[in-house]
Formats: structure tokens, C-alpha cells, sequence
């Protein structure tokens, strides 16, 4: 995974934490809290809230698990290309002679 990639998952994270802090650190407002017959309101904006929290929860999984995807690619690749490499090397050895052209730029 590149660095680009990463600075973009920590600042994702970073601001649906920030999010997160400021939504549970708000006290719901003192109007809703002082009628009694508001609390339906004051119930639906608390569940706004958690169910907006969970949203922010949900995407910084989605994040963590697509990043989790690419660098799987990215090993699963790199295995390839070694694999190729040594096959290349061992053939090289058997006959003596050297490679063609160059495979990974290393040779």
C-alpha cells in the first residue's frame, strides 16, 4: 500500500473520530430537556446521533478492510514475481547461461 493510500486512511479516521468525540461530548440541548412532553424529540435526535456514530464506525471498517484488500494484492503479487525470479535463476543455473532480458530489473 502506498504512501499516498495511507495518509488518505489516517485522515479518514481521524476525522470520523473527531466527529465521533464532538457527537458524544454535546449534551442534547437544555430546551429539549426542560419540556417533558419533547421527549420523543429528544429520543430521535439521540438516536440520530448513535445511529450516525455507527455510520462513522461502518466506514472506518470499510476503510480498514479495503486497505487490508490491497496490501493481500500487493503480497500476493510481490509472491508471484519472487517466485518467477528464483524459477528464472534456477533455469539460468541448470543451462549456465544468463538471462536475456532483464526480469525485475535486478539481474
Amino acid at each position: 500500500m502506498g504512501e499516498e493510500e495511507s495518509k488518505k486512511v489516517a485522515t479518514a479516521e481521524h476525522v470520523a473520530e473527531e466527529k465521533a468525540i464532538i457527537l458524544s461530548t454535546v449534551p442534547p440541548s437544555k430546551e429539549l430537556e426542560d419540556k417533558p412532553d419533547d421527549s420523543k424529540a429528544l429520543e430521535q435526535l439521540l438516536k440520530k446521533k448513535a445511529e450516525y456514530i455507527e455510520k462513522l464506525k461502518n466506514k472506518i471498517a470499510l476503510v480498514h478492510k479495503s486497505a487490508e484488500e490491497k496490501r493481500a494484492i500487493t503480497e500476493a503479487k510481490r509472491g508471484e514475481d519472487l517466485l518467477t525470479a528464483e524459477e528464472m535463476a534456477a533455469k539460468c543455473r541448470a543451462t549456465g547461461s544468463s538471462p536475456k532480458k532483464p526480469l525485475l530489473g535486478c539481474f
